[in-house]
């Protein structure tokens, strides 16, 4: 019997068919199929855990009827308006200055003060009358001009306060403090790294820099940096930049009231109130800061806003208040959503702005062309705090 096993291998052997040994191949593949699918369960577990442990929103529901639309005003009729206020002070302080010398005469009655004629001292008054009225007329000059001074420096401290909360066409607006914004990252529900929205106000220029980081591709980087005008937020230079490829950049020319970008050799005309598509968000922050009781439910508002090759009309409407779930639990925020820009569009765009962090932006989400959905949720704030109106 112990010869048999023998024999069979040595007529395998002899005959050329494949022997036990040639057979572990075999077993080490099935192990490794083994091993594979471990890992696949063990990855599927992570992913449901982290899924579980991020704040789950329910998703949006369709815009209200809209009730009114709110467009950018022009600039130039009420443009003349703020200069008014400075030359009504100016004017006062002429008619005040050219006054004094009138009143000079009033000196005559001290001529009566010499009808004690008996002293032979009626010179000496005459003299100081003479010396009065060159003081007063020095006094008066002194006032026209400390009163001219105060003015001008009236009408140039009222200029600078008469920029940030009124709108010189109408909108009231406030443009939100510095801070460097933290929000938790999602990628089609999965919870990424923490991005970041780097916003620097000096109440004459602003700096948004967005960062949301996206594994296996890179950060995408939303640069928008310009001034503050009449209409509020106004961009000089918007830039995108997708992961390692170069950045798209578009241009807001102000002398020629022309967007040039970097992407196409096209360009196309500057609007007032032109926003690019990140600065947009802050805007419609500093419009609600300034008048919330104005954004009711079928509100929309239209804004120009440029990407990085083109430049069309937005038009967000108002939703409502809604519950968001952040890290932070629950805040109740007011919801803006972009209404279709065209049929079939199916880009789409959601903001949450929350009147307890000063109506800074509380979630923000935004589903891409190819399906893909980027969703912000607010961590916290470094920096100032927010001043909750």
């Amino acid at each position: 019997m112990p010869l048999f096993p023998f024999r069979r291998r040595s007529t395998a052997f002899a005959s050329g068919e494949p022997s036990d040994a040639e057979n572990p191949p075999r077993r080490w593949g099935r192990w490794a199929l083994v091993i594979l699918i471990v890992v696949c369960l063990h990855l599927g577990a992570m992913r449901w855990v982290g899924r579980a442990q991020r704040p789950v929103n329910p998703p949006p529901e369709n815009p209200p009827v809209q009730v009114e639309l709110l467009t950018q005003k022009p600039v130039s009729p009420p443009a003349p308006r703020p200069p008014t206020p400075a030359q009504t002070p100016v004017k006062p302080a002429p008619t005040k200055a050219v006054e004094p010398p009138n009143p000079t005469p009033q000196p005559k009655p001290a001529a009566p003060a010499p009808t004690p004629t008996p002293s032979t001292t009626p010179a000496p008054p005459v003299t100081p009358v003479v010396a009065d009225d060159d003081t007063a007329q020095a006094q008066a000059a002194a006032i026209a001009a400390a009163s001219a001074a105060s003015a001008a420096s009236a009408s140039a401290q009222a200029a600078v306060p008469a920029s940030q909360p009124v709108v010189a066409s109408g909108d009231k607006f406030s443009v939100p403090p510095s801070g460097e914004l933290r929000y938790d990252t999602l990628v089609n529900g999965v919870m990424n790294q923490t991005g970041t929205i780097h916003w620097t106000n000096d109440g004459q220029h602003y700096e948004m820099v967005v960062s949301i980081p996206l594994p296996f591709v890179g950060p995408y980087v939303y640069s928008s940096k310009g001034h503050i005008d009449t209409f509020g937020i106004a961009p000089d230079q918007y830039s995108e930049q997708r992961g390692r490829r170069a950045a798209d950049i578009a241009v807001f020319n102000r002398e020629t009231r022309q967007i040039v970008y970097t992407r196409t050799p096209n360009s196309q005309p500057l609007a007032d109130g032109a926003q690019d598509r990140f600065s947009v968000v802050m805007q419609l922050s500093s419009l609600v800061r300034g008048s919330p009781d104005q954004y009711k439910p079928g509100v929309t508002r239209q804004f120009s806003v440029a990407d990085n090759d083109s430049n069309e009309v937005w038009a967000l409407e108002t939703v409502g208040d809604e519950n968001v779930q952040s890290r932070g639990g629950f805040t109740t925020a007011r919801r803006f959503t972009r209404l279709p820009r065209r049929e079939g569009d199916k880009r789409k765009l959601d903001i949450w702005l929350a009147p307890a962090l000063g109506w800074l932006p509380v979630r923000i989400l935004q589903t891409e062309p190819n399906g893909m959905q980027i969703e912000m949720l607010w961590a916290d704030k470094l920096g100032i705090a927010p001043d909750a109106r």
